[in-house]
């Protein structure tokens, strides 16, 4: 919502930056290259402010020396008149065109600023951890696309020029005006500190009024934005008339709230005006006054009273534009906080290369796409060792906790062999996610102070702290539960996992998924554009894409996190062919809650609290009867049941 003054969070209360002098100097280092323009920019402005001085002082002559000798003439010679009256007009038009200039020039250098400073905050964003995004919302993020670099240009294009040009024209006019009585600047000062004053008691009276509006807000565009999402609830279980009830409680409070902060806000302009008007006529009073005793004459007292309003508006404004600056300020100082944010540390050196496996068995690298890939792992002696991908994971008595005051995973070890599936099961918060966020490096086992802690994950037997992310990345496939497409064709879509894969390609990833039928039926097959993540699409489609996406990369190590949870029994029958296809020759780590879907895993890990609990394939856990049997058969809930009813 903008503030009186039309920008965003002009004249509103300010949310000061902490470090002004640090952020200012931030923001120049951005303009230094356009040092050129600003110097023209820099001379436009006083340019400007000079045509308004000018033509301002030339009125005192217009009257003295030609209105007032020419009244009561019956011929009066306009001519000299006349020319002076156009020579104030090119000075006015002149002042207009600069500015113009000025405007056009400073609306170029705050676009490309800014295009510099989106562009910069993009590209570090792709750097951070994965743990930043977790700590902090997307809507905190997209406020700094937004709402910040949006008060970042109205202050580069609007506010600093003004208020540059404002001094200037503060300081000038106050000059002239000594120099034509400083008994009446006397008094238009007193009347500014009266002005300045009372705008201070609005403003401070204003301020809490304003962050109540902002709260309440808040509340109602979350309230609303989580009715959208949520209206199939709503309509099943027929709320809409307690949704409309809550939704008119929000929407009135923040209409009080609306109402008090502009009331108060609103007052200002025309409170401001009037004691304006007030001082222009308490000047013109008084300036009658001395010319009646012979002290001061008509012209004079005329360029005076503009003088005095070229005075007095301009303080006006800058106190009013203050708060915008400083709104604008902290938004800078947000934006180079998360600029200043550390990237993701890679300190990996063991890299991914093409290889070719000769008949000795021995590996060696390939400078041109093989379809086969090996680690090239150089040492500390020079040498340098391949050794071929094949996917063995490793946990070697892993203990990890996201802040060191909360252990997660409790001394985990287990090893995933070339080929094989490897479910993991368990309750909420159990640590399943955990583990394969380790596998992809989104978060490092800490190796110690040391740095030979016990802790360690081996992938091919190189621990995986040794290999470079992206490369480590490159070598896994991952089906999240949370499916996410981009906007773009179903071919685009499922590109995504290998951007140079071929339209071939493509369609034998989708068919592997049993994606390739329903994408036919598309009003254009691989070519229907997804907008709105997918929305389109049912989620047992988004999902199926998600599979095909994986499968295009061909990837040695598979992680499929509730990859099936959003699929129908009937599909997820027809996918279980294509799916098995998928999983063959390769590792594959598989969360599920659907325990249906790991009966045929090699391995399944039973997790609890951080800590693996059972072990085994799927008969030996049910001939266990331990708490994989309860959590398959159902007796687990069963006896929690009783347990509830028993107490």
């Amino acid at each position: 919502m903008a503030g009186p003054r039309g920008g965003r969070g002009f004249g509103r209360p300010a949310q000061k930056p902490k470090d002004v002098k640090k952020t200012i100097k931030r923001l120049l280092s951005y303009l230094s290259e356009y040092k050129g323009l600003l110097v023209i920019v820099f001379f436009c402005i006083i340019f400007s402010s000079g045509s308004m001085i000018v033509g301002t002082t030339l009125l005192k002559p217009v009257i003295n020396d030609y209105i007032i000798p020419l009244i009561g003439q019956e011929h009066p010679d306009l001519s000299r008149f006349v020319k002076l009256l156009f020579i104030m007009l090119c000075v006015y038009v002149l002042g207009a065109v600069v500015s113009f200039v000025n405007n056009r020039i400073m609306l170029h250098i705050s676009s490309r600023t800014l295009y510099k400073v989106r562009t910069e905050l993009f590209n570090h964003l792709e750097t951070l951890p994965i743990k930043y995004f977790d700590a902090h919302t997307h809507g905190e993020l997209m406020s700094r696309f937004t709402n910040d670099t949006d008060t970042l240009r109205d202050m580069l294009s609007q506010a600093l020029p003004q208020l540059f040009s404002n001094s200037l024209t503060v300081i000038v006019s106050f000059i002239m005006m000594l120099t034509l009585s400083p008994l009446l600047t006397l008094l238009v000062c007193l009347c500014i500190v009266g002005m300045v004053a009372v705008t201070g008691a609005v403003a401070k009276h204003s301020a809490q009024a304003f962050r109540d509006q902002q709260m309440n807000l808040g509340k109602v565009n979350g309230y609303i934005e989580e009715l959208i999402e949520g209206q199939k609830v709503v309509k099943v279980f027929c709320r809409e008339k307690q949704s409309k009830e809550d939704f008119a409680v929000l929407n009135d409070n923040l209409c009080e709230a609306g109402t008090r902060a502009n009331t108060l806000a609103n007052i200002l302009g025309p409170l401001m005006n009037n004691m304006g008007h007030i001082s222009y006529a308490l000047t013109a009073i008084s300036g009658v006054l001395l010319a009646i005793s012979g002290s001061f004459d008509i012209g004079s007292i005329a360029s005076f009273l503009m003088f005095s309003k070229n005075f007095s508006q301009p303080v006006t404004n800058m106190a009013q534009m203050l708060n915008g600056v400083l709104n604008s300020l902290a938004g800078a100082e947000r934006i180079f906080a998360l600029i200043d944010e550390k990237p993701e540390v890679d300190d990996g050196y063991v890299s991914l290369v093409n290889a070719n496996i000769l008949p000795d068995g021995s590996v060696a690298e390939a400078f041109f796409p093989t379809g086969q890939w090996a680690w090239k792992h150089p040492h500390q002696d020079g040498t340098v060792t391949y050794k071929k991908l094949e996917g063995e994971v490793q946990f070697d008595d892993v203990t990890f906790g996201y802040t060191p005051e909360k252990t997660v995973l409790h001394d985990i070890v287990m090893t995933a062999k070339p080929g094989q599936k490897i479910a993991l099961v368990g309750s909420t918060g159990s640590g399943k996610t955990t583990i394969t966020n380790l596998i992809n490096r989104f978060y490092d086992v800490d190796p110690g102070a040391d740095g030979q802690g016990s802790s360690k994950i081996r992938y091919d037997g190189i621990n995986i702290n040794k290999i470079k992310k992206a490369d480590l990345r490159r070598s896994l496939g991952m089906v999240l539960q949370d499916t996410h497409l981009f906007t773009g064709s179903i071919a685009d879509n499922i590109r995504f996992g290998k951007l140079d894969a071929s339209m071939a390609e493509v369609e034998a990833a989708a068919k592997l998924a049993n994606a390739d039928y329903f994408i036919r039926h598309l009003p254009q097959g691989y070519d229907t554009v997804i907008t709105g993540d997918g929305g389109n699409l049912s989620q047992g489609q988004r999902q199926l894409l998600a599979i095909a996406r994986a499968a295009v990369a061909d990837p040695p190590v598979l992680i499929l996190d509730e990859a099936t949870s959003s699929i129908d029994t009937r599909t997820e029958a027809l996918i279980e062919k294509g799916m098995d296809r998928l999983m063959r020759n390769r590792t594959v780590f598989v969360i599920a809650h659907r325990l249906s879907t790991v009966r045929n895993a090699d391995m399944i890990l039973v997790l609890e609290n951080g800590r693996i609990i059972e072990r085994g394939n799927h008969d030996e856990l049910i001939e266990a009867k331990g708490r994989y049997y309860r959590l398959y058969t159902g007796a687990f809930e069963e006896s929690a049941d009783e347990g509830a009813h028993a107490s």
